[in-house]
């Protein structure tokens, strides 16, 4: 009964692009395939196929990791400038779905309002060097400490409140903000957004270029990832873990469930903040339509993409959701289409994401 009902509804999502013919194409194709996998399943392949010993991640990472990153610092080059422009942007929504991970994956709060405080750190930066004319990186503590102190402000009320009431608080003050930065025309320029932000300078030395810019990008993106792997490994990691497995149990074990969620929603925001002044700076420009309520949901759909607490599963969910556009984009019509059917079939066969959810700790009834 499933597979028919995936197939029904790959068949109807496709119906308003190419008409009754193709979409029945499309169920009977789907059908087909679904039906395969299920007889794949069934048969002694499957068996073989587990039996066989793949050697574990920590066995390889020594050698793994460093290939990795010397393969991406020879990217620029060997790539084209739109390839290293796709790249920049997704360093940038990595360091995204990294703060909100900490905030929805770690401590289990959903947050559909993230791309409130990215705007407060993209904006800050721009009034900052377009009105006073203060540099990259002068601004950029105090645009990632803004976005930080907005997401603890912003906790203070709303941890008292949980589930969808926490969510719609949150979607709320994303809303706020937005329309805060489409109407206060005489600080941030209205829907016209601001123009003529610099890039950064460093020494005299310019990060115009591309290749310089996504060197920078790059580097950020690895100090971030090891101080949030260092922090999921520290104690406070581990009360944000057990608050989201079973904040009565954790609460009784003496941890501190409202000071935790503090921190948590201070300290995902942080990194929220940076990619907003990254982002500033690379497009030189800002307005209130690149950080609509749309854009909370990809950044979700990043995480859950990945598997929901899992850093690993962030940075690899980020990467896909922003370079499978782009090798979409001949399919331009139905390149959405392609991405919403997908995450269906995510959620139906592997709701966990990806690399899977974090390993917490798990009680006993």
């Amino acid at each position: 009964m499933k597979p028919i009902l995936i197939a029904l509804l790959a068949a109807l999502l496709f119906l308003p692009f190419k008409g009754l013919n193709a979409a029945g194409i499309m169920f009977i194709g789907v059908l087909t395939l679904l039906s395969a996998v299920s007889l794949f399943k069934k048969t002694k392949v499957i068996d073989v196929i587990k039996a066989i010993r793949i050697p574990e991640i920590g066995r390889f990472r020594t050698f793994f990791i460093p290939v990795l990153l010397i393969s991406s610092l020879a990217f620029p080059f060997i790539l084209k400038d739109y390839y290293i422009d796709v790249l920049i942007m997704s360093g940038i929504y990595i360091l995204l779905a990294l703060g909100l991970n900490i905030i929805v994956g770690f401590t289990g709060l959903l947050n559909l309002g993230f791309a409130a405080f990215y705007a407060i750190g993209a904006y800050t930066y721009a009034i900052l060097n377009t009105k006073i004319g203060l540099g990259f990186w002068a601004s950029l503590p105090i645009s990632a400490s803004l976005a930080a102190l907005a997401g603890l402000l912003l906790a203070i009320p709303a941890l008292r409140l949980r589930g969808d009431y926490l969510a719609i608080v949150t979607l709320g003050f994303g809303e706020i903000v937005r329309l805060v930065l489409n109407n206060w025309d005489s600080l941030t320029n209205g829907p016209n957004g601001i123009t003529g932000i610099s890039r950064p300078l460093l020494m005299g030395f310019s990060f115009a270029q591309l290749e310089y810019y996504y060197y920078l990008v790059f580097v950020i993106v690895i100090f971030a990832v090891v101080v949030i792997k260092r922090v999921e490994s520290s104690r406070i990691g581990r009360a944000w873990i057990a608050i989201k497995e079973n904040e009565i149990a954790a609460s009784s074990m003496g941890i501190n469930t409202t000071k935790y969620k503090l921190y948590a929603f201070t300290f995902g925001t942080f990194w929220a903040g940076i990619a907003g002044i990254l982002f500033s700076a690379k497009m030189q420009f800002v307005s209130p339509e690149s950080f609509t309520f749309m854009e909370s949901i990809l950044i979700l759909s990043m995480i859950i993409l990945g598997g929901i607490g899992n850093t690993h599963g962030a940075i690899i969910g980020a990467f896909i959701l922003v370079i499978l556009p782009e090798v979409l984009r001949e399919v331009q019509l139905y390149r959405m289409l392609i991405l919403g059917i997908g995450l269906v079939l995510l959620m139906i066969f592997r709701p966990q994401g990806i690399l899977g959810g974090v390993k917490g700790v798990h009680f006993r009834s």
